[in-house]
């Protein structure tokens, strides 16, 4: 089991919400929330029972016809389950909840019932089909499960560095070339790896990443199987797919028609957010005005799209293959690949930016007398000041829009960033970093 910061979130409900709110763990299937859950059960209560919606019994199942009497309930479900429950010593978890609804219902009345905790996990969780025919409970403490992130990818892989990476950066100096390139290949490690649980355990189990690569490919294929019984069109999917490419040609906005190859219709839009819902993407939203609050002139229409994992995302660059190669592989651990390739590292800095509970924002506008436009990646907000970040892979030599952006709004920047896998510099107001600095950049802001 791999050290997550979700459990700390666990804790913490556990200590001032329990037992007035079940806690529901939120994120795209194989996450780790499942996981999460059980092991949290196993340190933190006497005992625990565990029902997996996914895989139960019709004797489970039969429990679950009523609930009226909770009494009853109980006593029944702790004689199936072969496990004694002790009033407020043991938690329930209902894995896989978004597959009885009307359990989920039922969240209201057990919790005001006060006997035991309960912890909820689920995938496609608010997909309104699941719910359109329910009350969803108020009683309900939202706890969002990412991928592993790099430090979380750090303590899985035996790495104990990661304060010291943070003492490099409050330094604020170079850290040097040789060991920034070092650092830098850590760091490409885990975007070839990737945050997902199971990927990372067959790279601490020592696969090679050929075979890392099938485990991301077969999440992948689970993913666009979830999809097809959302909407049978396959058309969900088809958008899913189609981020790395979009992303790759440099486009100003996520394109639906390009994504699906038919015009757009009032229906794509449903299958748009129930692709959000999945949470296996994250949604990057144009700010018309940034010198306003970043969501008050938020455009809900013009947005992109980044995978929720960046070990996904690798895999999918090379999608065009049955199995990318160990070559490929050591390219990019070497930064050989002859691609540009600042969309992958945008989609990792949009993971990171994610995992804080940052919603995301971007702005481009247009070049005055010309046809091309300046785009800043993003833009944080930082109580009343802005914070402007440019992505690039590698050279950092122009930054025009981010120059154009610092003079154009300089009175509402705090810091303005250029993340590439340079060292540490400075331009005027403009700060360099390596992008594997970004998370102490975001404690920071």
């Amino acid at each position: 089991m791999f050290k997550r910061k979700a459990e700390d979130t666990l804790k913490n409900w556990k200590e001032n919400l329990a037992p007035n709110y079940a806690a529901i763990l939120e994120g795209a299937r194989r996450v780790g929330k499942s996981t999460i859950a059980e092991e949290f059960a196993k340190s933190n209560y006497r005992s625990y029972i565990k029902i997996d919606f996914a895989n139960i019994t019709t004797e489970v199942e039969d429990v679950f016809k009523d609930i009226a009497s909770l009494d009853r309930f109980f006593l029944r479900l702790q004689t199936v389950s072969g496990v004694t429950l002790y009033k407020r010593e043991s938690v329930i978890i209902f894995d896989e909840i978004q597959l009885y609804p009307k359990v989920r219902q039922a969240i209201k009345y057990l919790v005001a019932d006060g006997r035991y905790d309960y912890i909820e996990t689920g995938s496609l969780i608010s997909i309104k089909k699941n719910v359109k025919d329910i009350v969803i409970p108020s009683e309900e403490h939202k706890i969002p499960v990412y991928p592993m992130d790099y430090e979380e990818f750090m303590w899985a892989t035996g790495n104990d560095t990661y304060n010291s990476l943070r003492d490099l950066y409050t330094l604020n100096k170079e850290v040097g070339n040789g060991t920034n390139r070092k650092l830098m290949k850590d760091f490409r490690t885990y975007m070839a790896v990737g945050g997902m649980p199971q990927a990372v355990k067959a790279y601490v189990d020592g696969k090679n990443f050929s075979q890392i690569d099938s485990v991301k490919r077969e999440i992948i294929n689970l993913y666009i199987d979830d999809f097809k019984k959302i909407d049978s069109s396959g058309l969900i999917g088809k958008m899913y797919k189609s981020i790395p490419s979009q992303l790759a040609t440099h486009k100003k906005r996520y394109v639906i028609s390009q994504a699906t190859q038919k015009r757009k219709v009032a229906k794509d839009l449903e299958r748009l957010s129930d692709l959000l819902d999945s949470k296996t993407v994250i949604p990057c939203y144009n700010t018309l005005n940034p010198s306003i609050t970043l969501s008050l002139t938020k455009d809900e229409d013009t947005f992109k799209l980044y995978l929720s994992d960046v070990g996904l995302f690798t895999t999918m660059l090379f999608d065009s293959e049955p199995k990318t190669g160990e070559n490929i592989y050591s390219k990019l651990l070497g930064d050989k690949l002859p691609a540009d390739l600042g969309y992958l590292y945008e989609n990792m800095v949009a993971q990171i930016m994610r995992a804080t509970g940052r919603e995301l924002y971007y702005h481009t506008w247009n070049k005055e007398g010309s046809t091309h436009s300046y785009e800043i990646d993003f833009l944080i907000q930082s109580g009343k000041k802005i914070v402007p970040i440019e992505v690039k892979s590698s050279s950092r030599k122009t930054h025009e829009s981010i120059d154009a952006f610092s003079q154009k709004y300089a009175k509402f920047i705090s810091h303005a960033f250029l993340l590439s896998q340079k060292d540490v510099a400075q331009e005027d107001n403009l700060l360099f970093k390596p992008v594997w600095m970004l998370p102490f950049i975001l404690e920071k802001v």
